[in-house]
């Protein structure tokens, strides 16, 4: 064959069949089993001849159209009042005749044909037949076509089912077409003109400007009338156009172009992927930014419950400080001491413990409602961040639909992510104990002590206590008499300063615990809330990985196969030039 030794046809084929190995991928990474199974097949043509499919109606002579086209005397497909073709026949040269099924539905030809060196015959099925899977496989072999000759019957080239499939190879395909009017002896002159007007009109309607149109009668051709039979002017266009060393690089650029159809085809559906990746990407980083945001504006009211608490708490320490400070002048405590000694009122210790208890009885009933409010205002604040991102989930945009005619299963399986967070963030939303943790609810009694009072501010009574203790036992060694009472009196009056000093130092320790722990926890409990909500895109967030690996490498492989493609064909054209 002419390609095997043209060195140029070997450079091009080699640089093509690394162009659709690398196509092969692109659609095998597409998950498409069709569009892979018709570029394995188109691999395997770049060594084939150049090859004319020969359609048509069921009787319209397409066999015996072949039989006269290859001039060899001999009736290679076979012809019969009755439909005969019931596989698809391709004819290719050999040295020797053999007939051979390569599938159950074709069967291989060998013919030692002058004009099969150069070219291949595919004859196939009626496109009218009431056979499916006829129609089903010529459709199948129309991607691998180099030209295809459209045979209609010359009495009627008007049928619809013809013309039906011809859009189907116009529109999907392009493929190069001529159109022939087969048994033109069995219509008149005037008749046939009429006919053969027809079918350039009904091209040119259909897109095809300047239709090529052949009549013939492969009768007359059989019977040696070579003048009559039109065959004449079909050869001189086949060797004009195809024969003559040009069939290698046509056979070429239809399968350059096929294959542009088909990354043209897959260019335009990742287009829609990517389109629907960036859609689901700016989702999520919507998801993440309504979660951060309802996270600050937690955090702020956390800060403003804080202040809160440290104003009331201020109030209360401050206050009590003073009642201390009067409590403990060296008057009052000289008079509480001598009274207790008559049995007047109570001692200076008694006074001391109510103090205490009294100090801790304000702190917790004060702080503690005003704690349990901004527990509950914060809890809701949380609530509606998971409302946020529940009407944000409903309102997701799809634009790559499972019916898509390439990415179908990859749209199917983002769907069925999608469709399994909706749901599972749907029961996550109906659960209560996702937004209210439990833990910290059960700790509300005692977080006055806790977390109000700071933990240091609750024992703040027993430290004076402790402390006025020591210095009267410090003085009387445990015996109390009247002059160690009024000297401890006296002793702790004395000591007054060193004692509300100690006071205030411990109300500034437990007014820092408590604004750390109360910030600390309500903001730990914000950020665990928010890191559930966010635990539920686990799965989405998957898919979204895998789609940006994914398309980018599909990406790439895209545009070195298109560079590729455009290279082989430029050469082409160059050289048909």
């Amino acid at each position: 064959m002419k390609n095997s030794i043209d060195p140029k046809i070997v450079e091009l084929s080699s640089k093509l069949s690394l162009a659709i190995t690398k196509l092969e991928k692109l659609t095998s990474d597409a998950r498409n089993e069709e569009m892979n199974e018709t570029v394995r097949y188109l691999h395997l043509q770049i060594e084939a001849p150049f090859t004319f499919v020969i359609v048509g109606e069921v009787k319209a002579g397409k066999s015996s159209f072949i039989n006269a086209l290859l001039e060899t005397g001999k009736e290679i497909c076979k012809v019969a009042p009755a439909p005969m073709t019931d596989t698809i026949q391709q004819i290719v040269y050999g040295h020797e005749e053999s007939t051979v099924f390569v599938t159950d539905y074709i069967k291989k030809i060998t013919q030692p044909v002058e004009i099969l060196k150069e070219i291949a015959i595919v004859d196939t099925p009626g496109t009218n037949t009431i056979v499916a899977h006829h129609q089903e496989i010529t459709e199948k072999f129309i991607p691998y076509s180099d030209l295809i000759v459209f045979v209609f019957e010359s009495k009627n080239p008007y049928r619809q089912s013809a013309w039906d499939f011809f859009d189907f190879i116009n529109s999907e395909w392009r493929r190069k077409v001529i159109f022939v009017l087969q048994q033109k002896d069995l219509l008149s002159e005037e008749d046939l003109k009429i006919n053969f007007q027809g079918v350039i009109e009904n091209a040119q309607k259909k897109g095809i400007s300047h239709p090529h149109v052949f009549a013939v009668s492969a009768k007359q051709e059989l019977e040696g009338d070579k003048e009559g039979s039109g065959f004449r002017a079909l050869r001189t266009f086949i060797q004009a156009n195809i024969t003559g060393g040009k069939a290698p690089y046509l056979k070429l650029s239809n399968t350059t172009n096929t294959a542009q159809r088909i990354a043209d085809t897959i260019e335009g559906a990742l287009q829609v992927r990517e389109e629907q990746f960036v859609l689901d990407r700016d989702f999520r980083n919507d998801i993440r930014e309504t979660l951060d945001n309802q996270e600050v504006k937690t955090k702020y009211q956390v800060g403003v419950l804080t202040e809160n608490l440290i104003g009331s708490y201020d109030k209360i320490t401050s206050k009590k400080s003073e009642e201390l400070g009067e409590g403990l002048s060296f008057l009052s405590v000289l008079k509480r001491s001598f009274s207790s000694l008559f049995g007047t009122e109570s001692g200076l210790k008694d006074w001391l413990n109510q103090q205490s208890k009294d100090f801790e009885l304000q702190l917790h009933t004060q702080l503690k409602d005003k704690l349990q409010a901004g527990i509950t205002d914060v809890a809701d604040n949380i609530q509606l961040m998971g409302k946020l991102v529940d009407a944000k989930l409903k309102s997701n945009r799809t634009v790559l639909k499972d019916n898509d005619e390439i990415f179908a299963d990859i749209a199917e399986r983002r769907a069925n992510v999608l469709r399994d967070l909706q749901q599972s963030f749907s029961q996550f939303m109906n659960k209560s104990e996702n937004f209210y943790d439990e833990a910290l609810l059960k700790e509300t009694g005692k977080m006055t002590p806790n977390l109000a009072a700071g933990g240091g501010v609750a024992v703040v009574g027993v430290m004076i206590t402790a402390l006025v203790n020591g210095a009267v036992f410090d003085i009387t060694g445990g015996i109390l008499t009247t002059v160690g009472l009024l000297f401890a009196g006296v002793t702790l009056g004395l000591n007054k300063s060193k004692i509300i000093r100690k006071f205030k130092e411990e109300v500034t320790k437990g007014r820092m615990k408590m604004e750390e722990e109360v910030t600390t926890t309500l903001n730990d409990y914000t950020l665990r809330i928010k890191n559930r909500i966010d635990d539920n895109f686990r799965a989405f967030d998957q898919h979204l990985t895998s789609e940006e690996t994914n398309l980018s490498r599909m990406k790439a492989l895209k545009d070195e196969v298109r560079m590729l493609l455009i290279s082989v064909n430029a050469e082409v054209l160059n050289h048909l030039k």
